[in-house]
């Protein structure tokens, strides 16, 4: 899977989902089943500290620069303001036998799970 084609999109919408988050870009759809981090340029945020949701909302509007997902290893997402959004896909970092989904037209209808 090519996740590459994110790069250039805005990211439109960040929803949270119970149990998941999916982020809308321009086109494609990107959902964790797992909680990404947010590196900021001066800190980072992880999943169930205070200012997780406001740092991940604030990037609405921004850019994709670059996109890149390593089977077994991460999937990063480097947005032009430099906020990277960072997930590790080790299996032993996962609680579950996938860590999200992609689909580049934007329908969960054909997300290939990674």
């Amino acid at each position: 899977m090519d996740v590459s084609t994110l790069e250039g999109q805005e990211l439109t919408a960040v929803e949270f989902v119970e149990d998941y988050l999916r982020l809308r870009f321009d086109g494609p759809l990107v959902t964790f089943y797992e909680w990404p981090s947010v590196l900021l340029p001066d800190f980072s945020v992880s999943h169930g500290e205070p200012e997780y949701r406001n740092a991940l909302c604030a990037q609405i509007g921004e850019e994709v620069e670059t996109a890149e997902l390593e089977e077994g290893s991460s999937l990063t997402i480097k947005l032009v303001n430099e906020v990277v959004f960072g997930l590790s896909l080790r299996e032993e970092d996962l609680s579950g036998p996938d860590a999200g989904a992609f689909s580049e037209t934007g329908s969960p209808t054909d997300e290939q799970e990674f």
